[in-house]
């Protein structure tokens, strides 16, 4: 008998906060409410812009985090059947997205026909919306046609390369101590060089240091495990950030000492348990997906009526937020919830064998 997946408070509370910073730094970013309503809260403006966006590293560790959880919660790959998760997880991520992209487009093509920005994706080509199909435009170097396109890309090759090594790990003797070898050294190796190329940014590996911090606090978590392993990672880390600061790594690292620290002493379960955070953090990859779409109807709208007026702008952007949101719960509910297919068996039975634990 089945039963499901228990609560985690904590993680719903990360990803709640996390989903309104990115919401909030792309209206800062998109469209020309932000120019205009720039005297008015430069400041929050211009801090938004610039720092807001970092909030994505949350999501990525805690993807990492909940991948180990699902797939190897022992860190002891069990009979991994790689196609047919990756099948699974490409229909989670990509059936809602498609939806998404479907309705941006549309979004689009009425903005354009009221005002000309550069925010506004132009009418898009045949190969750019296969492309998106895919999950490939970012390797392929096509334009993003909504805000964020390139997160749930970067969420797919990640989650392909950790079922990759735990397929790899699952074929030796020793296959948990592979399994930690191989995301180590592949966590170093984004850490130390890949993370340091902006040219590998539309590539999992510029990712995977951020994403390996997750699946370790997770291992870290389990208690028939030493320490030390995710003790000597959180090090290699530090060292990584004294040779090049990046603020981004820095939250990551921050992250997974939360995740890690919380779920080991079973603090995860019980904290901060508010509704309105478990909503937010159970609508935010449906917000993720449905924002850009809003703020080009909300921005259109606010051009035609007041497009010199900073007070009617900033109530603009204000606007957007909260309508984004209302979006976010009717896309959850109509979409998301309907066409995500069930947990694939294998990874629902580890589940609960983790949650027996």
């Amino acid at each position: 008998m089945s039963h499901p997946a228990r609560r985690m408070p904590l993680v719903d509370c990360l990803k709640a906060l996390a989903s309104q910073l990115i919401v909030l730094h792309h209206i800062a970013f998109y469209g020309p409410m932000s120019d205009v309503a720039y005297p008015l809260a430069s400041g929050s403006i211009d801090w938004l812009y610039e720092y807001a966006r970092m909030a994505v590293q949350v999501f990525l560790v805690i993807a990492g985090f909940l991948a180990a959880r699902s797939l190897a919660p022992t860190a002891t790959p069990v009979s991994i059947k790689p196609i047919q998760l990756i099948w699974t997880r490409y229909c989670r991520l990509a059936l809602p997205f498609l939806i998404a992209i479907t309705l941006s487009i549309a979004c689009a093509a009425t903005a354009r026909l009221w005002m000309t920005h550069a925010s506004i994706p132009d009418a898009p080509a045949f190969w750019q919306v296969f492309s998106h199909a895919t999950l490939l435009h970012g390797l392929l170097g096509q334009e993003s046609l909504s805000a964020g396109a390139w997160y749930v890309a970067i969420d797919f090759q990640l989650f392909i390369l950790f079922v990759a090594m735990l397929w790899l790990a699952g074929k030796t003797r020793a296959s948990t101590r592979t399994a930690m070898a191989l995301i180590t050294v592949l966590a170093l190796a984004s850490l130390f060089y890949f993370n340091r190329q902006d040219s590998w940014d539309s590539w999992g590996l510029y990712f995977f240091g951020a994403y390996a911090l997750g699946v370790a606090a997770h291992w870290y978590a389990q208690r028939q495990h030493s320490p030390i392993w995710f003790a000597l990672l959180l090090g290699l880390v530090l060292y990584a950030l004294a040779l090049e600061f990046r603020p981004r790594i820095a939250i990551a690292l921050c992250t997974a000492l939360i995740l890690g620290v919380s779920a080991r002493y079973q603090l995860m379960e019980k904290w901060p348990d508010f509704r309105l955070t478990a909503w937010l953090g159970k609508i935010s990859y449906s917000l993720f997906l449905i924002h850009f779409p809003v703020f080009m109807l909300v921005n259109t709208l606010v051009f035609r009526l007041a497009p010199n007026s900073p007070s009617l702008n900033l109530v603009g952007m204000i606007l957007a937020w909260l309508l984004s949101i209302a979006a976010g719960d009717l896309f959850y509910r109509l979409v998301e919830s309907r066409m995500n297919p069930p947990r694939h068996p294998q990874t629902r039975v580890l589940t609960e064998r983790a949650e027996a634990s």
